[in-house]
C-alpha cells in the first residue's frame, strides 16, 4: 500500500519528543565534530557524514524499543545514538581506540553493541538486508516480540541482496523494517541517472510488501509512519519498507568534493533541514519550550565534549590485542 499523506495529530509523548530532538542535536555536532577531526588529520578514518537524515534516525530511535534490533550501514552514526549506544564508544570506535565497541578494530563502518540491539553495520552496500532477515527470522522462530530494523540508501536497492532478502521476509511474513533512507544520491550518481522510478517505495509492491513514502525531513511525520510500519509488524502482518525521502547535505565522506550536487536543490534542502528546522517547530507548536531547547542544546554540547575527549585519551590496541578476536584459538577438529 502506498503512503497517502492522511494528516494526523498523533505526537508522542513529551519526554520522547526532548529525547528525539536531543539525538539530532547530538547527531549533528558528532558530525561535524567528526568531520573536522578527519580532515585535520587527527582521525585516520573513512568517516561517511549523516547530515540530512538525523530526523529519520531520530524517529526510529524513538519507537525501537530496547529488545528490538537494528542492522544499519556504514553511514550509521546516527543510527548508533538513537538506538542508545554508548556515545563514548562510538566516538573511541571512530578514532579507532581500546574503548570502542570493538576495540578499536572495527573502525566507522562496523559499530556493534548487541547490548543496545544495534546488531551490525556493514561497509557493503545492501549487505545488512540478509543480516536482518536473519535475525527477524530468529525472532520469529523464538515466538519473540521483537522488530528487526534495517536501514540502508537508496543506492542499496538496486543490489541483489535486497531483492533477496525482500522476497524472503514477505514470502516468509518476518518481522522486519525496511526503512530506506533515501537521500537522492548513490556516493555521486543522482536517483534519477539508475533508478527509472525514483518512487523506491513502488517496488515492494512486486514482493507484496506494504510500503510508504514519507518525507524524511519531516520528523514527527516519519515518526508517525515508524510507528504504525512497528504497530503492524508486531500484529503479525508482516514486513513493511518504508521510503524515507531525505536530501544529503554533505559529500559523500567526510573528504569527499561534492560540487556536483546542484546548488539549488542542496540549498532547497538546507532550508529544511531537521536539525535546524526541528527545535523551533517544537517551540512554535508550544510542544517544547525555547528555554528547555537550549537547555537540551547544553546538553548535547557537553556529552559530544564529553565523548571526544575521552576516545582522544583512549588507547590505540596494543599489538596482542589486534589478532585477538580474529582468530580462533581453538584446535578445530577435521569433519570424517
Amino acid at each position: 500500500m502506498a503512503f497517502d499523506g492522511t494528516p494526523s495529530d498523533r505526537l508522542p509523548a513529551a519526554a520522547e519528543l526532548e529525547r528525539m530532538y536531543e539525538v539530532i542535536q547530538t547527531v549533528m555536532l558528532c558530525d561535524e565534530r567528526a568531520k573536522a577531526e578527519v580532515r585535520a588529520g587527527r582521525m585516520q578514518a573513512a568517516f561517511y557524514p549523516v547530515r540530512g537524515l538525523e530526523g529519520v534516525c531520530a524517529a526510529l530511535g524513538a519507537e525501537l524499543g530496547h529488545s528490538d534490533h537494528l542492522v544499519s550501514t556504514y553511514r550509521n552514526l546516527g543510527d548508533a545514538v538513537a538506538k542508545g549506544v554508548s556515545l563514548r564508544s562510538i566516538i573511541a570506535e571512530l578514532y579507532g581506540r581500546m574503548d570502542g565497541l570493538a576495540k578499536g578494530k572495527g573502525g566507522p563502518m562496523h559499530l556493534h553493541d548487541p547490548e543496545a540491539g544495534l546488531m551490525a553495520t556493514t561497509g557493503i552496500v545492501g549487505s545488512g538486508l540478509p543480516i536482518a532477515v536473519g535475525l527477524g527470522l530468529a525472532a520469529q522462530l523464538d515466538g519473540a516480540d521483537r522488530v528487526v530494523a534495517v536501514t540502508f540508501g537508496d543506492g542499496a536497492t538496486s543490489i541483489g541482496a535486497y531483492h533477496e532478502a525482500m522476497n524472503l521476509a514477505s514470502l516468509w511474513r518476518l518481522p522486519v523494517l525496511f526503512v530506506c533512507q533515501n537521500n537522492m544520491w548513490a556516493e555521486h550518481t543522482p536517483i534519477a541517472e539508475y533508478a527509472p522510478n525514483p518512487e523506491l517505495a513502488g517496488r515492494a509492491g512486486g514482493y507484496a510488501m506494504a510500503a510508504r513514502l514519507v518525507d524524511g525531513f519531516d520528523t514527527i511525520g516519519t515518526w508517525r509512519a515508524i510507528s504504525d510500519a512497528v504497530a503492524d509488524i508486531r500484529a503479525g502482518r508482516g514486513p513493511v519498507f518504508l521510503e524515507c525521502r531525505t536530501y544529503r547535505l554533505t559529500g559523500h565522506s567526510s573528504t569527499a568534493d561534492y560540487t556536483y550536487v546542484p546548488e539549488e536543490e542542496l540549498e532547497a534542502a538546507a532550508r529544511r533541514d531537521p536539525a535546524v528546522c526541528f527545535g523551533p517547530w517544537l517551540a512554535a507548536e508550544g510542544l517544547v519550550s525555547l528555554s528547555r531547547l537550549a537547555e537540551i542544546d547544553d546538553v548535547a554540547a557537553a556529552a559530544v565534549d564529553d565523548a571526544f575527549t575521552f576516545a582522544q585519551a583512549s588507547p590505540p590496541p596494543t599489538d596482542a590485542e589486534v589478532y585477538r578476536d580474529v582468530f580462533s584459538d581453538e584446535q578445530l577438529v577435521p569433519c570424517r
